[in-house]
């Protein structure tokens, strides 16, 4: 069996004969679906772009498709190793993922759901174990694998660092589309594009004029049994999300555009609508998004986010909302 879709050819790296290049990965907490509110928050001009934590990279191929980053440099990391290990073989051994994919499709179009099983416990998460950090296209094309048959586009990993997702309910999942793999590598290529691994820090301490930084780290949950922040072994806690704040405060205070997106707890609202990040220059601003992770589909609905950034007030969209008394007196005292 061949990878679907081999008639279409790659034009340009943000171009697939015309249609715009989508991202590799489906990935929970992806901004597909807050792309129009997003683009609202794109500057103008700007000279590099900065994405700390970049999981599918919705935002990034949506500058890229829009021409946005023509001429400009763009440097993308992510703190979770196999999914930078995965997208640097895709980029670096481009039909060699493909041919190991097209390999996979066949055999899940005759085991299915057994078949994932084999696929995760057997061969997936015994070579991860064995060469941590190490992706070689066979690894990569099961990391696109388990993500394109698996529940819901999650990542998450066990205590012991194992991947744990349990297969989706797919009945025709598109697998290999070859044209797609590389129009992904065109992408991800060129010496314009940096691709690292490792925390926001680095990136966000060297940000400053000229810089747009979008951060979509982790988001706080909502509530005690909505905790998806498991994309590392680590995971991404309170501490984390202070520390986060201290950077996006330090790269505003150097003159960089930084957008950041969170969800709207007290805690985040705690942080970015204090009267730090006001003097830093920061707006925060509710907007209306979709909960798309939950075993129970009617568990799924809109919620509200917070997008944070230091852009003029008079290029957003809508008012900033206040914050409730009770809110502005936990940021008081926080």
């Amino acid at each position: 069996m061949r990878c679907r879709a081999d008639k279409n050819r790659v034009t340009n790296a943000h171009s697939l004969d015309g249609r715009p290049v989508r991202p590799l990965l489906k990935w929970a907490g992806g901004k597909r679906q807050l792309l129009p509110v997003l683009r609202r928050y794109y500057p103008t001009g700007f000279e590099r772009y900065i994405e700390p934590f970049f999981g599918s990279g919705a935002v990034y191929f949506d500058l890229l498709a829009s021409g946005r980053l023509a001429g400009r440099q763009a440097w993308i990391l992510d703190g979770n190793p196999d999914l930078v290990g995965c997208y640097l073989a895709l980029r670096d051994h481009t039909e060699a993922v493909i041919e190991e994919l097209a390999v996979l499709e066949r055999h899940h179009r005759a085991g299915g759901t057994s078949f994932y099983y084999e696929v995760r416990d057997r061969r997936f998460n015994p070579r991860r174990a064995a060469d941590p950090g190490v992706y070689a296209p066979d690894l990569a094309a099961m990391l696109i694998y388990l993500n394109r048959t698996g529940f819901n586009g999650l990542f998450r990993l066990n205590r012991n660092g194992g991947y744990n997702v349990p297969a989706g309910r797919y009945e025709n999942p598109t697998i290999c589309d070859a044209a797609h793999l590389r129009g992904v590598a065109a992408a991800l290529s060129g010496g314009s594009v940096r691709i690292d691994g490792g925390s926001f820090e680095e990136p966000l301490e060297s940000a400053g004029p000229g810089d747009f930084v979008y951060c979509d780290p982790p988001y706080a949950p909502l509530g005690p049994t909505a905790r998806f922040a498991q994309y590392t072994a680590a995971g991404f806690g309170e501490p984390d999300q202070q520390r986060l704040q201290h950077a996006v405060l330090g790269a505003v205070r150097r003159g960089a555009i930084v957008v950041l997106s969170n969800s709207s707890t007290p805690f985040i609202e705690a942080l970015y609508g204090g009267h730090e990040a006001r003097r830093a220059g920061l707006v925060m601003r509710r907007v209306p998004a979709r909960r798309a992770i939950n075993s129970r589909a009617a568990l799924r609905g809109p919620v509200n986010e917070v997008l944070v950034t230091n852009l003029a007030i008079s290029n957003l969209p809508g008012r900033a909302r206040p914050l409730k008394a009770s809110l502005r007196q936990s940021v008081r005292t926080a």
